[in-house]
């Protein structure tokens, strides 16, 4: 354990609270020290695991004071860096703070602490017909303050919009250890700039979201679930276009690449779905769709699809999910992938995964590309493969240099460097191809304002660089 925390600090917590409420465990240390990018090794100094918002603001008023960096955590389910803590951090731990309100079944809302679990609050809404609509594959580990920290996106992005979208109001503690309450429940408050968008997706530099009330709305009704064989993208996109023109709600549409498949059937002991494979797998889903049937055989038709099959209930539909939402785990577990999240105008996707496909085989040959993503919100996950015949270091150093290649295409096509995981450590060399420095410049000045000392994780997204702790990347 790095030994950086100064001994007032540590003589404040043992004194001022719970004696469970700071952990220095090596295995506590590890867990709640990362998120799932497992790049950097983690190296917390101390996890620290609050149960109210007035425990987290004495916590954050004595590291202001004393100029201790902090590291808030929920799932730790992100892609970026962003929870991460390899510089002799404290991890601030919002997972005892999971305190959910009754629903507030007339204004459509509830109030819940940010540890909150995505899935908890979905089945809490859903006794009264109510959803929360931020749904993704880690809705059953992710939180609501990390959600809400990095505005996630997710599979229902078409439907409903981002997270941002669906949040009343926030309480959140600024690194000095004052309270603000933003919003409340109030759907309307035209009373100057709006702060609680601020904290939405600013990765927490600016401030530790402890409660929230979300807007929730009708839980759909009846949902289809269709899968489609499609030769090519551009016919992705052209199924898309007429998969708008139904009169049903379009709730997903998500698609995958048979490099995809095939490697979620070796990691998984799944029947393919289709007797003859194709290049481009498209899964949509709909919601109260009427004649589906024969909307399908019109679709094989009109030649914008190879195959199609239609769920026949729940647990068919279950499994052709299966089929996407095991991607990620299936590429980590049959290879070493080297993730992008990327998002670029719809229009603008067919002519940009044309020319990625054209500089991957003629500069990288032997790099096999999985692609998949939300195609109805212009998200596209991009992971190379690690070829058997290089070593990991070799294959991480040149990664770098396929990211300067794909960010190069990413803003000629007017694109984000980072469509749903935020920028983290990961991406933060990456940023200026999708902000310009001015913006970045402005971004530090918001941030030197709620968080003058930068204690608020600092070195993630666009905050200033920390120095490094020992053995640290």
């Amino acid at each position: 354990m790095p030994d950086l925390l100064p001994t007032p600090f540590l003589a404040a917590v043992a004194r001022e609270f719970p004696p469970d409420f700071a952990s220095t465990d090596p295995a506590e240390l590890h867990e709640y020290g990362r998120d799932w990018t497992r790049v950097y090794p983690p190296a917390p100094s101390l996890v620290t695991f609050p149960r109210t918002t007035a425990e987290v603001a004495r916590l954050l008023a004595l590291a202001h004071d004393l100029h201790v960096p902090i590291v808030p955590s929920g799932g730790r389910t992100g892609l970026a860096g962003g929870a991460m803590a390899a510089c002799g951090e404290v991890v601030l731990s919002l997972a005892r703070m999971r305190r959910m309100d009754p629903v507030d079944v007339i204004g459509a809302t509830v109030r819940v602490q940010a540890g909150a679990v995505t899935e908890t609050v979905h089945q809490h809404a859903a006794a009264h017909g109510l959803t929360w609509p931020v749904d993704f594959a880690s809705k059953g580990s992710s939180q609501v303050g990390g959600n809400l920290a990095t505005n996630a996106g997710g599979i229902n992005v078409i439907r409903y919009g981002l997270t941002r979208q669906w949040v009343l109001g926030l309480q959140v503690v600024l690194a000095g250890g004052r309270v603000l309450e933003l919003g409340g429940a109030l759907e309307k408050d035209n009373t100057g700039l709006d702060l609680r968008q601020l904290f939405i997706g600013s990765e927490g530099t600016l401030g530790v979201i402890t409660e929230a009330t979300l807007k929730l709305t009708r839980r759909p009704g009846r949902l289809d679930v269709v899968l489609c064989a499609v030769d090519s993208l551009a016919g992705v996109l052209q199924l898309f276009q007429a998969v708008r023109q139904n009169p049903s709600q379009l709730m997903a549409y998500e698609f995958f690449t048979d490099v995809c498949l095939r490697r979620l059937l070796s990691h998984r002991p799944l029947r393919p779905p289709f007797a003859r494979p194709s290049s481009h797998y498209v899964l949509i889903e709909l919601e109260r769709a009427e004649g589906l049937e024969d909307w399908v055989v019109g679709l094989a038709d009109r030649g914008l699809v190879a195959d199609a099959v239609l769920a026949q209930g729940p647990v068919e539909a279950a499994a052709l999910w299966a089929l996407r939402e095991g991607i990620s785990e299936s590429l980590a577990a049959t290879g070493v992938p080297h993730k992008n999240d990327i998002a670029v105008p719809i229009a603008a996707l067919e002519a940009f995964t044309h020319e990625l496909m054209a500089v991957f085989p003629a500069r990288y040959p032997g790099w096999e590309i999985a692609l998949f993503g939300h195609v109805g919100d212009g998200n596209l996950h991009l992971n190379v493969m690690k070829p058997a015949d290089l070593d990991v270091a070799a294959f991480k150093a040149r990664t770098a240099e396929a990211d300067r290649d794909v960010f190069e295409l990413v803003a000629r096509h007017g694109g984000s460097v980072s469509a749903e995981h935020g920028i983290g450590l990961l991406k933060r060399a990456a940023l200026p191809y999708t902000r310009p420095p001015e913006q970045i410049a402005l971004m530090r000045s918001i941030k030197a304002v709620f968080d003058p000392h930068g204690i608020l994780n600092p070195g993630k997204a666009f905050a200033a660089d920390v120095k490094r702790s020992p053995g640290a990347p």
